[in-house]
């Protein structure tokens, strides 16, 4: 396989054409190299239209996000150089290498320790020396060392609860895919700058992704 060329297409043919056209972000994606992330089973389909199966020790299987979602995902947060960053979910360490690249620091809480494990030494490879992944439920956020200018779900969950929104500094945006199967979207939330400390939220795209492990989900009844 001709990895550049296939990196160049991925570019080209999924993330151009779901409206990502940030010049930084694309820089991004073709500098950082996504191969070095995936398992070595799946490295041929490193640049795939598709979710990579990440394995994992314990609880439901999780997985890679498609290539145009983390893109997209990074493209709505706008992440500054002089900004911190917590993510729940490190997965295989991509998105947070993605991040360490736009941030000051970037935190990355992961509750499956060989998951944990897997995303350390992918990071220590690519040597971003700005991220801290942590073996951690993330379920609730990390108040000890926030607040954070921006936070990122990276897999789904049925609603963001709101311990996240008070560790959020004020402008600071958070983005998640939220929902039930059939139907997630992917969801830009801001909090304003006034005293009140409100949150706004955009919805950006509908996609479908794993869940997170730990997040609470609704009730259901059944008659």
């Amino acid at each position: 396989m001709d990895i550049e060329l296939a990196r160049f297409n991925m570019i080209e043919q999924q993330i151009r054409p779901w409206e990502v056209f940030d010049a930084d972000v694309l820089s991004l994606l073709a500098a950082v190299r996504r191969e070095d992330f995936v398992p070595p089973v799946y490295r041929a389909m490193a640049f795939v239209d598709t979710e990579i199966p990440l394995h994992t020790s314990q609880g439901p299987a999780q997985s890679m996000l498609a290539p145009k979602v983390e893109a997209r995902l990074l493209q709505e947060l706008d992440v500054g150089k002089h900004e911190r960053v917590l993510e729940v979910g490190a997965g295989s360490g991509f998105m947070a290498a993605l991040l360490g690249h736009q941030a000051q620091q970037v935190l990355s809480l992961e509750i499956d320790a060989e998951l944990a494990a897997f995303a350390t030494a992918n990071l220590r490879r690519a040597g971003a020396s700005n991220v801290t992944v942590r073996h951690a439920d993330g379920s609730r956020g990390c108040a000890a060392e926030g607040p954070f200018d921006v936070i990122v779900l990276s897999g789904s969950v049925p609603q963001v609860p709101p311990v996240f929104f008070e560790q959020l500094k004020p402008g600071g945006r958070l983005v998640a895919i939220v929902g039930q199967l059939p139907i997630m979207r992917a969801v830009l939330y801001t909090r304003s700058t006034g005293d009140n400390g409100d949150t706004g939220s955009a919805e950006l795209f509908d996609t479908v992704a794993p869940r997170l492990t730990g997040f609470d989900e609704p009730s259901r009844f059944h008659f």
